[in-house]
C-alpha cells in the first residue's frame, strides 16, 4: 500500500497520521454542533456594522490599544473621561492608520468545476438559466478547469467579462494601502495561479497602482494545501483503511478549508516577524470581501482575539453556516443541512428571529493567533463524511474553517450588510444575478434579490475597487484620479 503514495501528490504522512488517530479513537470526542438558540445583536459581542457603527469603551483601554500601533489617542478621545465613544468617521481614520499592520488573506478554492456545472446552475432556477443561457456559456467557457480566483468576477453590461476575482482584490489592496497579500492554494491549482499572477503585473487594473505604490502585490505569499487520501466507507467496518479505486489507486481529496491554519502557519509567522499584527481570511469568490477599516479599528480598540462577518440570511443563502449558541452555551457556526435543520431555521425566521449567515470572513489578532495556533490546529474538529460517488463508496476527512469560532472565548461578531460584504458566487447563476444581467426579465422570486446584489456590486466597484462605468463596461480609473489611503 505504501508504494501507492509514490504515484500521487497525496500527503502520505498527514494522511496516515489522521488514519491512525481515527483508529485509536482520538476523534471520538468530536461532537456535532447542536444549535440551542440564535443569538441576537447586542452591540457588545454581536455588533451591528450595517448602519453607522460606533465603538464605546473604557478610555484607558482605548488609549493603551491605540498606543500599541503608534496612534496618538488625543486625536480621538478625551483622556479625562471614564468612557469614550468613537463615531464612524473616527473608526475609518483609525482603520486606515492600522492598514500597515494588516495583511489580507484569501482561500483560493479548487477548479471552478461545480461553479460552472450546467446541471447545478439549471437546478438553481430553470427560468433564470433559460433567460441567461448565453451569458452562462460565456462565463462557463472562461471558468471550466481553471482556479476560481482567476475567473471573471462579473460580466459587464455589454456582455464582456470583467477582471478576475483576484485582480479586483489586488486592486482594492493597493488603493487601501494594505502592504501584503497571502493565500492558500492547492496542489491542483497552485502552478496555474502562480503563472497567472505574473501576467497581472501588466494588468490595466493593477499596473499603474503597482508603480505608484512601489508594491508588487502580485507577489503573493502562498501556502499549498496538502491533499489527503480517501478512507474506507463506514459500511466497511468501524476501523478505517485507505480507500482504493477500481484501478487500485488512492483517491486524492482536499481536507477542507479548515486546513488553512496548518497550511499557513509558517506564513503567519513570517508576517508576524515583519510587524503585521492583524490578518484576515476569506473566500476568493466573495467580491464583498475587501479590506475593511471599520472592523479593523473595532477589533484593535477592543483588544479581542478575532472578529467574524455574518449577514442577515436571505433566500439565496442555502449553503454555509449560521450563527448559533451551541450546546455549551458558546457562540458557534452551524452548517445548514448538516449541523442544523433547514426547517428549524425557517421556523425561527417565521417567529421573527434574526438569523445571521456566515460570510466566511475572519479577522484575527495575529499575536493571539500565533500564541494559540498549535492548539487551534489540534482542536479544530476533524469530521468524516461518507460519500457515494463515481469513484465508489468512501469517506472523506475535512475540517471547516469557521468552526474555529467555537474554539475562541473572547471574540466579536460583525453583523454586516450582505449587499456590501457578502457578494458571493458559488454558481455562475449567482454571478449573473450580482452582475445585473437582464434583471428586468427575472422571475419575480429573484428580481428584488438580484437588484440588491447588483446595486451592492456597483457600489463596491465604484468605490473600493476604483472603477468607472463607460459605455456598458467597468474600467479602471487612473491611479492619479483615485483617493488613495495612506
Amino acid at each position: 500500500m505504501m508504494e501507492k503514495f509514490k504515484k500521487t501528490i497525496i500527503d502520505r504522512d498527514l494522511t496516515l497520521q489522521i488514519l491512525d488517530k481515527y483508529n485509536r479513537g482520538e476523534y471520538d470526542h468530536v461532537e456535532p454542533v447542536i444549535a440551542e438558540s440564535f443569538p441576537p445583536v447586542d452591540n457588545e459581542t454581536i455588533i451591528d456594522m450595517s448602519g453607522s457603527p460606533s465603538y464605546e469603551g473604557r478610555t484607558g483601554e482605548i488609549s493603551a490599544n491605540l498606543l500599541k500601533y503608534g496612534i496618538n489617542p488625543e486625536d480621538f478621545i478625551n483622556r479625562n473621561q471614564e468612557k469614550s465613544k468613537l463615531n464612524q468617521t473616527d473608526l475609518e481614520k483609525i482603520g486606515s492608520l492600522l492598514m500597515p499592520f494588516y495583511s489580507f488573506g484569501i482561500l483560493n478554492g479548487g477548479s471552478a468545476t461545480s461553479y460552472a456545472d450546467t446541471k447545478k446552475n439549471r437546478a438553481f432556477s430553470r427560468e433564470l438559466f433559460k433567460l441567461t443561457e448565453k451569458e452562462f456559456r460565456t462565463l462557463a467557457e472562461l471558468s471550466v478547469g481553471r482556479a476560481k480566483g482567476i475567473t471573471p468576477a462579473f460580466l459587464n453590461r455589454d456582455g464582456t467579462a470583467g477582471p478576475s476575482f483576484i485582480e479586483l482584490k489586488m486592486r482594492a489592496l493597493l488603493i487601501a494601502g494594505v502592504p501584503s497579500l497571502f493565500q492558500m492554494t492547492s496542489h491542483f491549482n497552485n502552478d496555474s495561479v502562480r503563472e497567472t499572477y505574473k501576467s497581472y503585473e501588466k494588468s490595466p487594473f493593477l499596473k499603474d497602482l503597482i508603480s505608484l505604490r512601489d508594491n508588487n502585490i502580485c507577489r503573493v505569499r502562498t501556502g499549498v494545501q496538502p491533499l489527503l487520501a480517501a478512507y474506507t466507507h463506514s459500511r466497511s467496518g468501524k476501523k478505517k483503511k485507505l480507500f482504493e479505486q477500481e484501478n487500485g489507486e488512492l483517491l486524492p481529496l482536499p481536507g477542507g478549508h479548515g486546513q488553512c491554519f496548518i497550511t499557513l502557519k509558517e506564513t503567519f509567522s513570517e508576517l508576524q516577524k515583519q510587524g503585521i499584527r492583524f490578518i484576515s481570511i476569506g473566500n476568493v469568490d466573495n467580491s464583498g470581501y475587501t479590506p475593511d477599516p471599520l472592523s479593523l479599528a473595532v477589533l484593535a480598540l477592543s483588544g479581542k482575539q478575532a472578529g467574524f462577518d455574518f449577514s442577515y440570511k436571505t433566500p439565496v443563502d442555502v449553503k454555509g453556516g449560521v450563527l448559533v449558541r451551541d450546546q455549551r452555551g458558546c457562540l458557534n457556526c452551524a452548517d445548514l443541512g448538516v449541523a442544523i435543520d433547514y426547517q428549524f431555521v425557517k421556523d425561527a425566521q417565521a417567529r421573527g428571529e434574526s438569523i445571521l449567515f456566515n460570510c466566511a470572513t475572519g479577522l484575527f489578532n495575529l499575536d493571539y493567533l500565533m500564541d494559540n495556533i498549535d492548539r487551534i490546529i489540534d482542536s479544530l474538529p476533524m469530521r468524516f463524511s461518507d460519500q457515494d460517488k463515481d469513484a465508489g463508496l468512501y469517506s472523506q476527512a475535512e475540517q471547516v474553517t469557521w468552526e474555529v469560532i467555537g474554539l475562541l472565548d473572547d471574540i466579536l461578531i460583525f453583523a454586516v450588510d450582505k449587499y456590501d460584504r457578502f457578494l458571493a458566487a458559488k454558481l455562475i447563476m449567482e454571478n449573473l444575478m450580482t452582475s445585473g444581467i437582464k434583471t428586468d426579465d427575472y422571475p419575480e422570486d429573484l428580481k428584488e434579490l438580484s437588484e440588491k446584489l447588483s446595486t451592492g456590486l456597483e457600489k463596491k466597484l465604484s468605490t473600493v475597487y476604483g472603477l468607472k462605468l463607460n459605455k456598458g463596461r467597468w474600467e479602471p480609473l487612473p491611479a492619479d484620479k483615485l483617493e488613495l489611503k495612506p
